[in-house]
């Protein structure tokens, strides 16, 4: 998945690690809702219910507890870039600690995303599905 726009001359490191998260948390979305589409048919409502077992906060800080030992150094960067950044509210629902751990993980995507990193964002996605970390939603 090259950038869409081919923008082959961003560095995400001068980019704001809030920017990155932004642009992180519309990749994962995509990525969700296309294994949630493969997976089979179901019906909107569940597939929206899935898909925020995948993208909430808990499930994104589970997800990057699993992945952390994978990370290579730059990718640990763009993540604590993205988690220690300032944020200006969080979430209800969310405990600070998710949301921060979410942040850095959609900064993370985000910068994976716009160095045109394809094929390791997908490794990275498969492991987090086949370890079944998915926050089930009541």
């Amino acid at each position: 998945m090259d950038t869409l726009l081919g923008c082959e001359q961003i560095k995400p490191n001068s980019l704001n690690p809030i920017s990155l998260a932004y642009i992180g948390d519309a990749v994962y979305e995509i990525l969700v809702r296309e294994y949630l589409v493969l997976e089979g048919n179901r019906p909107p409502e569940e597939l929206h219910k899935l898909a925020v077992s995948f993208v909430s906060a808990k499930a994104q800080a589970a997800a990057i507890e699993r992945i952390a030992p994978m990370l290579t150094e730059e990718e640990t960067c763009a993540f604590k870039r993205g988690r220690n950044a300032k944020v200006s509210h969080v979430p209800k629902g969310a405990s600070v600690a998710h949301y921060h751990n979410a942040t850095g993980f959609e900064a993370l995507f985000g910068h994976l995303y716009l160095t045109n990193q394809t094929e390791r964002m997908r490794e990275l996605f498969k492991f987090i599905c086949e370890g079944e970390i998915i926050e089930q939603e009541k």
